[in-house]
């Protein structure tokens, strides 16, 4: 029996090699279009956010002025400090539980997920196979 020569694997070594590192630059591709799909699709978020946060507040501002001005005038001669008083306290309550949606909000923002989702199940799959 003929041993074969380690020279004549060189040529399988070495398409092994190209045909790995071919693959990992287009898992890496893809991984990175899909970062930057996400990263675009992200900051279009932000900022439709932040100007419908801004129209709401405009708009809240103004209707709130209005209605504060309307519950003055209807209940001035009742008490003036009490209807300031009772006015204040209804904003201070709407901001509390504005504020309180707005921490629950950015505590669970996921930015990225589907990129991160997609190494995980890289990782994994390299875990299972080995070689």
């Amino acid at each position: 029996m003929e041993e074969p020569s380690s020279q004549s694997h060189l040529p399988h070594l070495a398409e092994a090699s190209k045909r790995l590192a071919r693959q990992t630059l287009v898992i890496v591709e893809n991984r990175l279009e899909l970062l930057l799909v996400e990263l675009q699709e992200e900051r279009e978020r932000i900022f439709h956010a932040l100007w419908l946060g801004l129209a709401t507040a405009v708009f809240s501002l103004l209707a709130a002025v209005t209605v504060s001005i309307a519950i003055a005038v209807a209940f001035w001669n009742w008490s003036p400090l009490g209807v300031l008083l009772i006015l204040a306290a209804v904003y201070a309550a709407l901001a509390a539980v504005a504020g309180r949606q707005l921490a629950a909000l950015r505590r669970d923002w996921r930015t990225l997920s589907a990129t991160l989702d997609e190494l995980r199940k890289d990782r994994a799959c390299l875990d299972k196979n080995p070689r």
